[in-house]
C-alpha cells in the first residue's frame, strides 16, 4: 500500500481548476483536443479531469501537458486556471492567468520542496488570497518536513484554496491515477463531457471571445497575439505538446480575428 511519502508509478494524473462556471469552461475546453469530464468544484470554480492520453500514450511529461493546457484555457479567458499534476517522482501546480507568465511550484515525491518561495507569494496575489493568513499557510508548504509527502502538500494547497471558494467533489483527490479520477468524475451529479475538438463555426465563435478593444489599441493587441501565437504553435508541434500547441493556436486565431474586425471597423475612416 503506497505511503504518504510516495506516489506509485501508475498514479500519474492532473486536475485543471478553472475560476469560472462550468458553462463558460465548456465553451473553451474543446481547444485542448481531448474530451474530459467537467464538474463543478465550488463557488465559481469548475474542474476538468484529463484522461491522460498525452502522458500515457505519447510519453510527454504530465507537468508539461498540464501547464500547456492551463495556458491554453487561460490565455483567451477572463479567469485563471490552476493545473495540479503529479507522477511517480514529483507533484506540483501551475497557475495561468491571461498573458501573464505562468507561476508554479514543485515538490519531490517525498515532499521535499523544489520550488522558489517567491512563486507562492505571486500565486497568492493572483488569486486574491489573504496576504497574511493564507500566505503564511502557503509558505509552510515550502519548508522542509520529513513527515509530509507530496500528496499531503497538495492537500495543504487545496485546504488554502477552500478559502477562495474551491470545493473539490468527493473522490477527486490529487495523487490518484488519472483513470480512477475520470471514473469518479463521470459518476458525479451534473458531470458533463467536453468536446474532443473545436472546428468550424464553433472555433470562429471562440476566436471572438473576449471581444477586445477597437481601433489602434485593438490592432496592437491583435498583432501581439499573432506574434506570440506563432512561436508557441511551432514549439508545441516540435515538442509534440498538445497543450502548448492549443495555446498557440488560440492566440493566433484570436489575434487574426481581432485584426479582421478592427480592420473592418476602421477601414471607412482611414
Amino acid at each position: 500500500m503506497p505511503t504518504e511519502k510516495s506516489v506509485p508509478a501508475h498514479a500519474t494524473g492532473a486536475l485543471l481548476l478553472c475560476r469560472a462556471e462550468p458553462d463558460a469552461v465548456a465553451l473553451v475546453a474543446g481547444l485542448l483536443g481531448e474530451p474530459m469530464p467537467l464538474v463543478r468544484a465550488g463557488a465559481r470554480w469548475s474542474a476538468l479531469v484529463p484522461e491522460g492520453r498525452p502522458w500515457r500514450d505519447g510519453g510527454e511529461p504530465v507537468d508539461r501537458v498540464a501547464s500547456g493546457w492551463a495556458a491554453a484555457l487561460a490565455v483567451g479567458a477572463p479567469w485563471p486556471v490552476l493545473a495540479l499534476w503529479w507522477d511517480a517522482d514529483r507533484a506540483g501546480y501551475t497557475l495561468a492567468s491571461g498573458f501573464r507568465r505562468p507561476v508554479g511550484y514543485v515538490w519531490l515525491a517525498n515532499g521535499t520542496p523544489a520550488g522558489e518561495d517567491e512563486a507562492m507569494r505571486t500565486f497568492a496575489a493572483r488569486l486574491g488570497l489573504d496576504p497574511v493568513l493564507d500566505l503564511e499557510s502557503l509558505e509552510r508548504l515550502t519548508r522542509p518536513d520529513p513527515e509530509t509527502g507530496a500528496r499531503a502538500r497538495m492537500r495543504g494547497l487545496i485546504a488554502v484554496l477552500t478559502r477562495a471558494g474551491v470545493s473539490l467533489p468527493a473522490g477527486l483527490d490529487p495523487g490518484e491515477p488519472a483513470d480512477r479520477l475520470r471514473e469518479r468524475a463521470r459518476a458525479l451529479p451534473g458531470a458533463r463531457r467536453t468536446a474532443g475538438a473545436v472546428h468550424g463555426r464553433d472555433a470562429a465563435r471562440l476566436a471572438v471571445r473576449p471581444p477586445g478593444p477597437h481601433g489602434p489599441a485593438g490592432r496592437a493587441l491583435a498583432l501581439a497575439e499573432v506574434v506570440a501565437g506563432a512561436p508557441l504553435l511551432a514549439w508545441g508541434a516540435r515538442h509534440h505538446s498538445g497543450g502548448w500547441t492549443a495555446a498557440g493556436a488560440l492566440l493566433a486565431v484570436h489575434g487574426t480575428s481581432l485584426l479582421v474586425r478592427t480592420g473592418t471597423r476602421t477601414a471607412p475612416f482611414a
